[in-house]
């Protein structure tokens, strides 16, 4: 049976448990930074040191878990059922052999790659610790990446958010109990943090793994698909490997930049992360409409519904404008209470309030195509969001900000005005784009 004709409710519906899953998920960090900024800037700085690096590592895992939503919308709106399982299956092998590789060279790698970061001496230990033990559950992790993907791809959001719910209430009464100690748990301060977000990951794993097997849901992982078929995965990377390699060298640009960071001290670093985690948590909107239009998108190219795509397009930009406008004026009128919330440090506060002045207005147009993306990834179509990466950091972003460190002598100024027009340059070429409606004819249903 074809997927039901495209509704803005429908779009509505699919997106705000989406919206809400993604900020639980950015909790995960939040909560991390909240309590580790109670005992200081070097504990706080951590997770921010952290969180390219990770990203950096995990990309491939985004990349082809949105291949896989992305055959399997598709083979929802052609209403093929079997196809649905099989891509689940096909997805879930790739995925899991990516996590294992991921993980043992996170593991080996650690301390290497913090030294190419030139993470400071005071944050080092820190932070190695926190990396060995996040990267020891990317596996976990990953799973949890195929219960969203494989759910939301036949349209429901609410049961990857459900469990997320429950792991992110399980590490946010974890963190403060691991980090400063309890009755007999000692106080273990960053190992803490990142032991309490392993053990959720841990449970969110078991979750899924029981939900997909049991097949309720309307898609089934069976054991007889997750045999690699050489067609499905080579289709997997036809659609992954462009988005992934972007994102891939785009998060490898933002570990650079890092380690730029890194350079100007702990006060920047702090407000950097700060910064961009609030940032991304007002941009869950944006990701939340950008990952269902991929699921409504992909539903409508598998029905042959071309009109239809491009009403979702058109009713996603204006959600997704309205929900970034009156967060990034929040940000740009109130950054010093934003950041003071999270770390009480004159130094910190004055970099994070100039961060937000002057990023704040590029945002509103990246949130925007963050929606693009998602049109592009429903579609079939990755490699403009591949192009597009790589050129929002190395040929703007990371040129920009070592030309004005090294000749104008603005400091920290010099990442802010990098993300700037990174930021506006990208998205107004991903809008030209998007436009032309390429897109829609990237992929022919009946292949798939």
């Amino acid at each position: 049976m074809k997927a039901a004709a495209y509704s803005y409710p429908k779009l509505i519906k699919l997106a705000l448990p989406i919206m809400l899953g993604n900020f639980f998920q950015m909790l995960y960090n939040l909560a991390d930074s909240y309590f580790l900024g109670k005992i200081g800037k070097e504990a706080l700085s951590a997770p921010s040191i952290s969180m390219n690096l990770i990203f950096f590592m995990i990309i491939f895992a985004f990349g082809f878990s949105n291949a896989g939503t992305t055959l399997i919308s598709q083979s929802k709106g052609k209403g093929d059922g079997e196809k649905m399982d099989f891509y689940l299956g096909q997805m879930t092998t790739l995925i899991l052999i990516v996590a294992v590789v991921i993980s043992v060279l996170g593991i080996i790698l650690t301390d290497k790659l913090l030294v190419l970061m030139q993470v400071p001496e005071d944050t080092f230990a820190y932070t190695s610790s926190y990396l060995r033990i996040i990267f020891s559950g990317i596996p976990f992790m990953f799973m949890s990446f195929v219960l969203r993907s494989s759910l939301q791809g036949i349209g429901n959001s609410v049961t990857p958010l459900l469990v997320q719910s429950i792991t992110v209430v399980l590490n946010i009464i974890l963190d403060p109990l691991l980090i400063f100690g309890f009755g007999p748990i000692p106080p273990m301060t960053v190992k803490g943090a990142a032991y309490a977000t392993v053990f959720s990951r841990i449970v969110a794993s078991v979750i899924a793994v029981v939900i997909l097997a049991g097949g309720k849901k309307g898609i089934t992982l069976r054991l007889g698909n997750m045999k690699p078929d050489a067609k499905a995965i080579r289709l997997l990377l036809k659609i992954g490997v462009p988005s992934s390699v972007g994102q891939g060298i785009s998060a490898l640009g933002f570990t650079v930049l890092q380690g730029v960071v890194n350079t100007l001290g702990s006060s920047v670093i702090a407000a950097f992360g700060v910064g961009n985690r609030i940032i991304g948590l007002f941009n869950m909107p944006a990701m939340g409409i950008s990952q269902a239009s991929a699921v409504l998108v992909g539903q409508r190219i598998g029905a042959k519904d071309h009109s239809g795509a491009w009403r979702v397009v058109k009713h996603s930009f204006i959600t997704v404008f309205v929900f970034i406008s009156v967060g990034m004026s929040l940000t740009f009128f109130k950054g010093s209470s934003v950041v003071k919330f999270f770390v009480n440090d004159p130094e910190v506060i004055k970099h994070g309030v100039m961060l937000f002045r002057i990023v704040s207005p590029s945002v509103v147009f990246f949130a925007l195509f963050t929606v693009s993306t998602g049109v592009f990834q429903g579609a079939g179509d990755t490699k403009p969001v591949m192009i597009f990466n790589i050129i929002r950091l190395w040929g703007i972003r990371v040129p920009v900000v070592y030309l004005l460190v090294a000749c104008a002598s603005l400091g920290a100024v010099s990442i802010w005005v990098g993300m700037f027009a990174s930021n506006l340059i990208v998205s107004l070429a991903g809008f030209i784009l998007l436009s032309k409606g390429r897109w829609l004819h990237k992929l022919n249903p009946d292949d798939i």
